[in-house]
């Protein structure tokens, strides 16, 4: 979806995302499809340029859906853009500064340096973002002959799907070095990203300037690791355990967490939520998103998802603390039973036959 224009002086302009016409039966992908089709080509090649491959692939596809649009649509769309557009403020604008300064002022350089590296959107160059076209066989490629500290720092950078791959098909001895160092690097340094930079630039000939990092942690492993086929998960996972037990805890707790159990099939929630302690339930359930307990309870006969109700209608103000202790200790009961085949966690469905 198009979600920014450039103004005159090639600064980004936040735009709202024209909504659906749907007096037209436009969708929203369509709505935005035609809105690049009325700039002209130097002005929606700039556009495409800032937009993810998929997005890219999206829009494309929807061109060739409306080239046959009425033009009292396109007027219809054009006049949504123009309202919308006119009802933005310049509130946020060129913010980062401010934003600096205030944190700066509440939690000292130090600890706002911390912070700000893990809530500021990223912003990297050209040159990086040549990483999310990139198939996994071309990282691989690249970065194959590279220290393990530089494979772990291009992987953070790259979607999660795609790490996952690129992870696979690096030599099997330094697959868990790797996913140790993506999840303790912490903050990337300047250094670390104009190493990827070289290692581009010889890939498109193309020069770059830093102007942001990220920092990995074990939920960036978990995200790389969620995409692993299971039998080298299982050998990683074996292998950090004995390397860092407490870092090898901290991934697995995040490759799994509560809101994810919605995955299971039917028959796997229902054996876990037998297998749980009646208090136990009811404080996650407590806390529960309400998609998720409304399956859990689908999964009970009807007489204990009664009782289970009745209980929390009853049931008070309880500690978030409490709630999250009881979460994890149905995840890790679904992790133990996955193990020992009772369950079946979902992308693990490929471990039975």
């Amino acid at each position: 979806m198009v979600e920014s224009v450039v103004n005159e002086k090639n600064e980004p302009q936040i735009i709202s995302t024209v909504t659906d016409v749907q007096e037209h039966h436009l969708s929203g992908r369509q709505t935005a499809a035609i809105l690049l089709m009325i700039f002209g080509e130097d002005e929606a090649a700039d556009i495409l340029s800032r937009l993810l491959p998929d997005e890219v692939q999206g829009l494309g596809e929807a061109m060739f859906e409306i080239r046959n649009v009425t033009e009292e649509e396109v007027n219809l769309v054009f006049d949504r853009f123009v309202e919308r557009a006119r009802s933005r403020t310049t509130v946020g604008y060129r913010a980062d500064k401010q934003i600096q300064n205030m944190f700066n002022k509440a939690l000292g350089p130090s600890r706002a340096a911390n912070m700000l590296s893990r809530v500021r959107p990223q912003q990297n160059c050209a040159e990086l973002n040549q990483l999310k076209w990139m198939t996994a066989e071309e990282v691989v490629e690249m970065i194959a002959d590279e220290h393990p500290q530089l494979m772990a720092v291009v992987l953070s950078f790259l979607d999660p799907e795609i790490a996952g791959k690129v992870l696979q098909k690096l030599d099997a001895d330094i697959q868990d070095d790797v996913v140790f160092r993506v999840a303790s690097m912490g903050a990337i340094s300047a250094n670390a990203v104009s190493d990827i930079e070289s290692l581009l630039s010889k890939q498109v000939q193309k020069p770059g300037v830093i102007i942001g990092s990220r920092a990995g942690n074990a939920s960036d492993a978990a995200a790389i690791m969620n995409n692993v086929e299971k039998p080298a998960e299982q050998r990683i996972i074996k292998a950090l355990l004995k390397r860092d037990k407490s870092m090898a805890r901290a991934i697995e707790e995040e490759m799994l967490v509560f809101s994810d159990l919605i995955a299971l099939e039917d028959k796997s929630l229902g054996t876990l939520i037998r297998s749980v302690e009646n208090p136990v339930l009811l404080l996650a359930i407590k806390g529960a998103e309400s998609s998720l307990a409304k399956k859990m309870f689908a999964c009970m006969s009807k007489r204990a998802a009664q009782s289970i109700q009745d209980e929390l209608a009853e049931m008070g103000p309880v500690s978030k603390d409490d709630v999250i202790i009881a979460q994890k200790q149905i995840v890790a009961l679904a992790r133990l039973m996955a193990e020992e085949g009772t369950i079946i966690l979902k992308g693990h469905s490929d471990d039975f036959v």
